[in-house]
């Protein structure tokens, strides 16, 4: 399923929100509202964290990660950092990376096994990020922009990049990864996937103006209109569950 939420009257929720197979950052300065969309869904499942990062709450454009790993820049405090460090689960490895391009959200996208970056990050970055996140790191652009991670939003199931991304790059994009992928638009045509929606493998939110046409086009590419349950638990089951209901 695909949720609408808002974040003090902003439909940019990527911003602020950090979502993967096993947890969720959201920054501190929300309503309760905001929260509450984020906390019913997932606090059974995932930890639900309420941070800032650099004394911002642009958690989403400050940090990345997924079910392995964390990536936040060098400006995060001692206290920020040992915050989000307490709330995570251990196996979870949370990095501090000195880095020219901080605002990891915009520069690197990432599922579970493979990331994009982008193509002016050191190249050290780009060792932390392969050994942090235990994935494959590509130097790439998406419909020519640099910022990966602000064109393109991608699970273990599929992907939306930029609407004007040519078929021959989606196909190209689509083999890296090893997912589907479409073009779209969240928040009433806009471009900037990752600031209107967070997704993982079982769940999105979406910006509140996001249309109905936006959020089936989410729900189908990222395979969410038959994920009842988080996959990390029951990937192997999905199958022979959704029979059984049937």
């Amino acid at each position: 399923m695909a949720f609408r939420a808002q974040f003090q009257h902003s439909s940019d929720i990527g911003v602020f929100a950090r979502l993967t197979n096993s947890y969720c950052l959201v920054g501190l300065g929300g309503t309760e509202n905001f929260y509450s969309v984020f906390e019913s869904e997932l606090s059974d499942h995932i930890p639900v964290i309420h941070a800032t990062i650099a004394g911002t709450k642009i958690i989403g454009r400050m940090s990345t990660g997924n079910k392995n790993g964390l990536l936040l820049p060098s400006t995060t405090t001692d206290q920020e950092l040992q915050l989000i460090r307490n709330s995570l689960p251990d196996s979870i490895a949370v990095k501090r990376i000195e880095e020219r391009l901080t605002a990891f959200g915009n520069c690197i996208s990432c599922n579970d096994y493979v990331a994009l970056i982008h193509p002016e990050l050191d190249k050290e970055t780009e060792e932390i990020i392969a050994d942090t996140l235990q994935v494959e790191v590509f130097r790439q652009t998406i419909s020519g922009e640099a910022l990966v991670g602000t064109y393109c939003v991608f699970t273990n199931q599929g992907g939306m990049v930029h609407p004007k991304t040519h078929i021959e790059e989606q196909d190209e994009l689509s083999s890296l990864l090893q997912v589907p992928l479409v073009s779209g638009t969240v928040n009433k045509g806009s471009d900037v996937i990752s600031a209107g929606l967070v997704v993982n493998d079982w769940i999105a939110f979406c910006g509140l103006d996001t249309t109905s046409t936006e959020i089936s086009t989410i729900e189908n590419i990222f395979k969410l209109d038959d994920s009842k349950h988080p996959s990390k638990l029951v990937d192997n089951l999905r199958d022979s569950i959704v029979d059984q209901m049937v």
